[in-house]
């Protein structure tokens, strides 16, 4: 008795490379990739190796200190006087505490200096001396952190903002290098991590 001894047919695997890199670019093009969030900022060049490092001290109403603990809940206000706030509150509360418009003697200390303007006059501008020292715990959440920090940077810009259009009537993006060095220099942005020292007024 005869057995059937066709030979099978050879499935053609010459395009599966194909198809597989195919797959390939479609997933990469269609998966989202987590961003990291950062934070810009300028750092002071380092200090000689040679110098000695001294405490900061600031005066008690200079001082506005913007606490998160492990929950993400945040504390602010000048020393001995913080209170629960939400983030929403924290960026105009900043704001009040940078710009002290009744120059409330509780709020921060304004020191009258002379800032360059490009055209080579002197522009007098009330500076102010207040320092904001943002303050974790060890379980603090990275995203409560960025969250705070973000509000934070948001009150000094937004102070430059109104410093730019008073000074120049332009917008602060808008401005000349030199322009936006002079309301960098009104405006310092002064947001600490270390703890500065409290001296009483």
């Amino acid at each position: 008795m005869s057995t059937d001894k066709r030979k099978v047919q050879e499935i053609n695997a010459g395009s599966m490379a194909d198809i597989a890199f195919l797959l390939l670019i479609f997933f990469l093009v269609a998966t989202t990739m987590n961003t990291d969030t950062g934070l810009m900022r300028m750092l002071p060049p380092m200090p000689p190796e040679n110098q000695t490092q001294e405490e900061i001290k600031v005066k008690e109403r200079n001082l506005f200190l913007v606490l998160i603990n492990g929950s993400g809940q945040i504390m602010a206000g000048q020393p001995g006087k913080q209170e629960n706030i939400d983030l929403a509150q924290l960026k105009d509360r900043a704001k009040d505490f940078i710009l002290n418009p009744m120059d409330d003697p509780e709020l921060p200390e304004k020191e009258e200096k002379e800032i360059d303007l490009p055209d080579g006059g002197k522009w007098v501008y009330p500076v102010s001396s207040g320092v904001i020292s943002l303050q974790t715990t060890r379980d603090t959440g990275y995203q409560s952190y960025i969250k705070v920090q973000n509000e934070l940077a948001r009150a000094f810009n937004e102070v430059r903002e109104s410093v730019s259009q008073q000074k120049f009537g332009a917008a602060f993006a808008d401005l000349t290098k030199e322009q936006n060095e002079a309301v960098t220099k009104a405006v310092p942005l002064k947001i600490s991590e270390a703890e500065p020292k409290n001296i009483k007024k």
